[in-house]
Parts: structure tokens; sequence; C-alpha cells
């Protein structure tokens, strides 16, 4: 009877201690009855300075994208043809653009002279150029000219004088019909000119009723040449 009751308080201390004793089935230890399966990570809290950042370059981007595109550059205007009515005058010197030319159309000249003309500077044999249509009027070597062209215009309101020629265009000769642009002859020093500045020495004259090559009222080249001023 003793040995069966002391069999009995074995049998419950013995389910007692395992029970106090043995591992939790779902804690968070490391036994053979841990739970195998991996925790969520939980992600770390945003740094607030890259959360302020980002909410500045939203709007930024934003109106970036919205912000119309830079217009096209205007593109340059066209340069104008010269009228028809034969104004507007080339510049008589290849190569010379109306930025070079100088006025020297009221300069003093020897015994009292005054010019008269322009002088475009430019090397000996650049060609020289028909600043118009017209007829080659006279072929004249003179003192102070040099090899001399005068040409007039179709209507014979105007002569164009061209001097210190170095020489005459090959074939050219008196009465022989002329257009704008064709070369006449080359720059020079004939005459009186120096020939350290070789250059071309220009005039208009407008001629009277009687046509005389050598005779007419001077006008300034300088502001034709340009673009300035029309022919009256």
């Amino acid at each position: 009877m003793k040995l069966t009751k002391l069999l009995a308080l074995g049998l419950v201390v013995g389910i007692a201690g395992w029970w106090w004793l043995g591992p939790v089935v779902n804690g968070p230890g490391t036994g053979a009855g841990a739970d195998a399966t991996p925790a969520m990570p939980v992600p770390a809290p945003a740094d607030p300075a890259t959360l302020a950042a980002s909410s500045r370059a939203a709007p930024a981007a934003m109106a970036s994208s919205a912000a119309p595109a830079t217009p096209p550059a205007p593109s340059p205007a066209p340069k104008l043809s010269p009228p028809a009515d034969g104004t507007a005058l080339l510049l008589p010197v290849q190569g010379i653009t109306a930025a070079q030319l100088q006025d020297t159309f009221t300069d003093a000249r020897s015994e009292g002279r005054v010019h008269d003309a322009i002088d475009i500077l430019a090397p000996a044999g650049t060609p020289v150029l028909a600043v118009a249509d017209g007829t080659i009027e006279k072929l004249f070597n003179s003192d102070r000219g040099g090899l001399t062209v005068y040409q007039f215009e179709p209507g014979g309101r105007y002569c164009y004088y061209y001097a210190h020629l170095e020489r005459y265009a090959d074939g050219l000769a008196e009465k022989q019909t002329v257009t704008r642009g064709q070369v006449i002859g080359y720059v020079g020093s004939t005459g009186n000119a120096s020939p350290e500045a070789p250059h071309l020495h220009f005039e208009i004259h407008t001629l009277g009723p009687e046509k005389q090559w050598w005779k007419g009222a001077s006008l300034n080249p300088y502001p034709v040449l340009r673009g300035e001023q029309r022919l009256p």
C-alpha cells in the first residue's frame, strides 16, 4: 500500500516538474520548439531632412516640366535686292563692304580744291566693278586721275567716274555697254595717287542737257554706296 502511494506521488511530482521546467512551445527562445518562421522586418523611420528635400524637389520638377519652351531665335532679315529703278549702286571695288567706306567727299586737296569723291583703299590689282548698267562714254588718261573710266547710266542723268586704275579690263572700249557688277578695270595708283596707297577714286556727276562727260554737278557717293540715300 505504501509502495503504491509512493509510486503515485512520484508520478505526480514528475508530471509537475516536466510541466514547470519544459520549453515554451510558442515563445521567442532558441529551443527545439522555437518558431522557425522569421519575423517581418520593420522599416526604419524616414529621415526628416530627406522628406523635406523630396517635398521641395517635387514642385520644382513639376514647374520645370510645365515651363514653356524657349522660343527660337528670330531669323536674320533677308538681304534686299536693288530696286528696279536702278538707283541702288553696287560697291565698285570687289571684296569691299559698306562698313569699310570712308566719307572723303569734302576733304581738301591741292590748289584749294575739294575732293568731290571718295577714295576706296584696296590692294593693287583688285577688280573694279561697274556700279550699275550703262555705257562706257570715255576712257581717258589724265595727269591727276591716271587711267580713268567715265560711265553713263542708261537714262543719261548720271556719270560714274573711276580713276587711278592700274589697267582696264581686257576688251573694254568706248561706247561699250556694260552691266552692273562687270569688271571694267583694276585698282591702282596711276596719276597723282601714291604708290604706297593704291585706291579707287570714285565720283558721281549729275549730267547737264549737253551730256558732257567732263562736266557735271558732283554728288556725294558715300551715302549712296552705303544704301543710306538714293540718287535724286
